[in-house]
């Protein structure tokens, strides 16, 4: 079992963790630092355990705040994958006017109507 040398609030303590957890150790140990460099901070010098306790309690109230954040979260997220669930399974209609083809038929006769009608003025204009 590694023993590691970590400082919390500019005071240094040994700990052991297991083989292959030193990352983790040492990642939890900036945390706690951070708190506890804060308290001292805005503190000043306090004694040991209560300088632990309260950078504990900072951590633990930060992280009972992200896990509020996180159940909003995945309950959102539930709310939003029925709602595609329900829209996947129901799908909404959507029509589309179509237009008759004797309106279309119509509308290249008037087209072409006025083609040879244009053709004929250039024909006038020319000659």
């Amino acid at each position: 079992m590694p023993e590691m040398r970590i400082e919390v609030g500019g005071r240094e303590f040994d700990v052991a963790c297991q083989d292959g957890e030193e990352h983790f150790l040492r990642a939890a140990a900036k945390l706690l630092d951070a708190e506890a460099t804060a308290l001292v901070g805005q503190i000043g010098r306090m004694p040991e355990a209560r300088m632990l306790l309260m950078a504990g309690l900072m951590l633990a109230d930060k992280t009972a705040g992200l896990e509020d954040q996180l159940r909003t979260t995945e309950e959102r997220a539930s709310v939003a994958e029925r709602v595609a669930a329900n829209a996947r399974a129901n799908p909404e209609r959507i029509e589309v006017p179509v237009i008759p083809d004797i309106v279309t038929d119509t509308l290249a006769e008037i087209a072409a109507r006025a083609e040879a009608l244009a053709d004929r003025i250039e024909e006038r204009k020319a000659g």
